[in-house]
């Protein structure tokens, strides 16, 4: 399927994990793909690569504008770039508070700003931005995390009202704990990496890990033209962590 034939999309945080998938997906199905990423890294084939930090305006202004000069415009935006927190509110530092949220939400924004002008041009433009569970369903250990996402939610709502008739769709995707590089990395930190696993894994009514891969089908299915009519959903791809109550 080449569903996005001809159009130009972005994805931030596109050097690993979700983004990495995302930007493949999108390529496989037609899309000419720039990931960006704050630090270098290799595209997959047919993906361009571009260095670029959410935290600093200018730079990812200036990403976006290298994208619109090289492909002629940008009709997805996916705002993937984000960061992992673990804690209750007691234990981050407020200095880890101000850059998980600089990250996660302003990252956003950031990125948002800088592809506007150029999606409004678009006869197919869509945001996509990647939240979590955690933005609706209490999770112990995630007090900033959780914020974080929850607030890229109704960010994610709000740009919908804001930009609906501008011709742009904005959308989320929720997922569960998803085996990604900082999930891996939250695993190496734990006293026993391998009784964390199995509890995380525990906590998704699908007894596992979501895979990368999984949540950027997601984000191909909302960014794609054929979902024309969908605009400020949050797609759950948590292995029914929100839905479903099972027996114990």
């Amino acid at each position: 399927m080449k569903d996005f034939e001809g159009l130009v999309a972005v994805v931030t945080g596109g050097a690993s994990g979700i983004g990495a998938s995302t930007g493949r997906i999108l390529r496989g199905r037609g899309a000419h793909v720039f990931t960006l990423d704050r630090d270098a890294h290799e595209g997959s084939e047919g993906v361009v690569p571009i260095v670029a930090d959410v935290t600093d305006q200018d730079s990812v202004t200036s990403a976006v504008e290298e994208v619109a000069r090289s492909a002629g415009g940008v009709d997805v935006l996916v705002n993937n770039a984000g960061i992992g927190a673990a804690g209750t509110i007691e234990d981050n530092p407020f200095a880890e508070w101000n850059h998980v949220i600089d990250v996660n939400v302003l990252g956003v924004a950031r990125a948002s700003r800088a592809a506007l002008p150029h999606l409004r041009r678009s006869t197919s433009a869509v945001i996509v931005n990647t939240c979590s569970a955690a933005a609706d369903v209490g999770l112990p250990q995630r007090a900033l995390y959780s914020a974080s996402k929850g607030a890229v939610l109704s960010l994610t709502r709000a740009m919908a009202a804001d930009y609906v008739r501008d011709g742009i769709r904005v959308c989320c995707v929720n997922p569960g704990t998803t085996d990604t590089p900082w999930v891996q990395r939250l695993l190496d930190r734990a006293p026993d990496p391998v009784a964390e696993r199995i509890a995380l894994e525990a906590r998704q009514p699908s007894g596992r890990l979501i895979s990368a891969d999984e949540v950027a089908q997601a984000i191909a299915y909302l960014a794609s033209p054929l979902a024309g009519a969908t605009t400020g959903v949050a797609l759950r791809v948590d292995g029914g962590l929100k839905g479903l109550r099972l027996p114990p």
